[in-house]
């Protein structure tokens, strides 16, 4: 349903599955392993797996903490977005990368929730995508010690019941279970 033309693709976006990044997030090895069977499906489906990698000041580039977890195997073929902000198209390759798959739909996991993954579930939206959030392949961290009111359970919980009523013209949000993630063109 996108509005983006000659765009029938869909791709796998993984956002931030990085050390410092998903060190302390809730169900943080359930989540990779959901995000490590998306993976294995769409390489299998011939998706393009895209891996975005964050850095700033406390999580420099190079360090251990910038690397993506071991867990999921990145292949050396598959792209990687280096960013700097939390929208994973600001001031980045990735547009590019879509326009050159014909990427016109985003299954997108990673963490975290109510950062990175919320930010670019909306600029997706917003520059004309479809964009479907994996319900259960995406984390966060336990920020109630800096005034965040609620449990990472209810953060996931909250993004994942906003996203699935998030729309515009022509295009759509969805939310879908690891299990019924569907690759297939729209």
């Amino acid at each position: 349903m996108t509005i983006l033309d000659g765009r029938p693709h869909v791709a796998l976006l993984v956002v931030d599955v990085q050390n410092q990044v998903v060190a302390d997030a809730w169900d943080r090895d359930g989540v990779i392993d959901r995000i490590r069977s998306l993976v294995d499906r769409a390489r299998e489906e011939g998706v393009p797996v895209i891996w975005v990698q964050h850095s700033d000041e406390n999580m420099p580039v190079g360090t251990d903490g910038w690397q993506l977890v071991p867990e999921l195997g990145r292949e050396e073929a598959e792209p990687v977005v280096h960013k700097r902000y939390g929208d994973s198209f600001e001031d980045t390759e990735l547009e590019s990368l879509l326009a050159q798959r014909q990427v016109g739909r985003l299954v997108v996991t990673g963490a975290q929730t109510d950062a990175c993954i919320r930010s670019t579930l909306h600029g997706a939206l917003v520059r004309g995508y479809d964009a479907t959030l994996v319900e259960d392949a995406h984390t966060t961290e336990d920020l109630r010690q800096w005034g965040v009111p609620v449990s990472p359970e209810q953060v996931i919980a909250h993004t994942n019941v906003s996203w699935s009523w998030s729309e515009a013209p022509g295009r759509r949000g969805d939310v879908v279970p690891t299990a019924e993630v569907d690759f297939g063109a729209r």
